[in-house]
């Protein structure tokens, strides 16, 4: 095989991971600045049973910057505000996954990485005219960053040879994860120090600036590439000529009627559910349930992301190992890796709602709970590659539009559900998360599929005529 350093189709994983790394650095800044944008009294009504666990802020005195401007939101518009991202980002996942296998990944990839910047950097904006303004451009983000993850699928089916797909599809989707690892802790300091408007100013001049590179170092196939060497576009060529299509047309029908495909479908939305009513309340529920003040909050919350960031990085190898050296099938492979990344996280998840005020078993059990989590890019994550490389860019579109629905309502439903910010109402929410984790596990492992199915390869129609 080629050598993978230096090689162009690492260098792709490598540029990849930091576009994805800034696409959630985007996406996870809101939910940090949002403690600081909303006037104290208005989050919620200070109640005596929010006081269950000591307040243990250690008092740094550092002068605190209170120049950012403040708004009164009450609890119910501060969800609408964080929910508003995804009712953009649920349109543009299938147009996405279509367009990437008609123009090409990396225009789409690039401009809704671009996109998505020029918002944030009109969010401090958008803000000041009003709350309407404000959710107006986080769905406009929403849009942007729908389309990323199926253009990039769509560029790995043709760069990525089938024994490598673990590994560099897992580098280029952990900067998602480590844009959350920095981005929390790092928006926290920048709100603290400085200004919450920062927050959005600086992520956002980074992902332009991000863009550029992308644009000139990048092409969407091997064939096209203008300093791949010879040996590398040969070896990932030849291993993918008998898992490409070469029809034109989309095979919706028996696509919709694929039981792995459902499979996916099921597994994808039950992980999200979890991922994001944590991505989005952890700070919530460290601030009002556990008592910690904003500065510790980004680091603590960052830490269950650093975690997943590891887990994904090295499950990638493991997975590939156990394929190539092993002899593991795939579907065995991607299985079992999506029974310890669903499973596990159920366990520590609820696990996490019954130490009480014990903070560094709250914050272990929630880091090992998401990191497990971490198992599930070489599990489900990536199984779309493998049953339909010519696809899989619509396929993780249809995938992830569904996958998005926790993201809208998940936050939603877990504000309803805390309104008096009770320790029981908090265990409510971590138990429906790692109920529907573990039906996703369950109907994975039964219907899933490592094999290339025979509608997306070229000669299906041939064979049913």
């Amino acid at each position: 095989s080629v050598p993978a350093c230096c090689s162009a189709r690492y260098n792709l994983a490598v540029l990849a991971c930091f576009g994805f790394f800034l696409l959630y650095a985007l996406r996870v800044n809101l939910s940090v600045a949002l403690v600081d944008m909303v006037e104290p009294n208005t989050s919620l009504a200070k109640n005596t049973t929010s006081n269950v666990c000591p307040d243990h802020s250690s008092t740094i005195n550092v002068p605190r910057n209170t120049t950012g401007e403040k708004y009164s939101w009450d609890a119910d518009t501060q969800g609408w505000i964080l929910g508003s991202f995804f009712y953009g980002y649920i349109i543009t996942q299938i147009p996405g996954g279509y367009l990437a296998s008609k123009i090409g990944g990396k225009l789409l990839l690039g401009f809704g990485i671009f996109g998505t910047s020029v918002f944030t950097l009109l969010t401090p904006l958008a803000a000041n005219l009003g709350v309407g303004y404000l959710i107006a451009v986080r769905a406009l983000e929403g849009l942007g960053e729908g389309v990323t993850f199926p253009a990039m699928h769509s560029m790995w089916s043709s760069w990525a040879p089938p024994l490598e797909r673990s590994k560099l599809l897992s580098i280029s989707y952990a900067g998602a994860q480590l844009g959350t690892v920095v981005s929390l802790p790092l928006s926290g300091l920048i709100c603290y120090y400085m200004n919450w408007v920062y927050v959005f100013y600086i992520f956002g001049a980074l992902g332009v600036l991000w863009w550029f590179f992308w644009m000139c170092l990048v092409s969407d196939t091997p064939e096209t590439h203008r300093s791949i060497s010879h040996a590398e576009r040969e070896y990932i060529l030849s291993s993918l000529k008998d898992q490409l299509s070469t029809q034109k047309s989309v095979p919706w029908r028996p696509m919709l009627e694929s039981v792995p495909l459902w499979a996916i479908v099921v597994a994808h939305f039950s992980y999200n559910w979890t991922f994001y009513t944590l991505l989005t309340l952890l700070p919530t529920y460290m601030k009002e349930i556990l008592r910690f003040d904003a500065q510790e909050n980004g680091f603590l919350s960052a830490l269950p992301y650093f975690g997943c960031w590891l887990c994904i990085i090295l499950s990638g190898q493991i997975a590939d190992y156990l394929r190539e050296k092993q002899n593991f099938s795939t579907v065995c492979v991607r299985k079992c890796f999506t029974l310890i990344g669903m499973i596990g996280p159920a366990v520590f998840l609820v696990a996490a709602g019954f130490i009480g005020c014990n903070y560094a078993l709250a914050v272990a059990f929630v880091t090992i709970s998401t990191t497990l989590g971490g198992f599930c890019t070489s599990g489900y994550s990536i199984n779309h590659l493998d049953i339909a490389p010519s696809y899989a860019g619509i396929l993780l579109g249809i995938t992830n539009s569904f996958a998005t629905i926790p993201g809208m309502v998940g936050p939603v439903i877990a504000k309803n559900l805390t309104h008096n910010n009770t320790v029981g109402e908090w265990q409510t929410v971590f138990y429906i998360a790692a109920s529907i984790n573990l039906f996703g596990a369950i109907f994975f492992a039964l219907f899933a599929s490592g094999e290339v199915q025979d509608w997306a390869v070229s000669g299906y129609h041939l064979h049913r005529n």
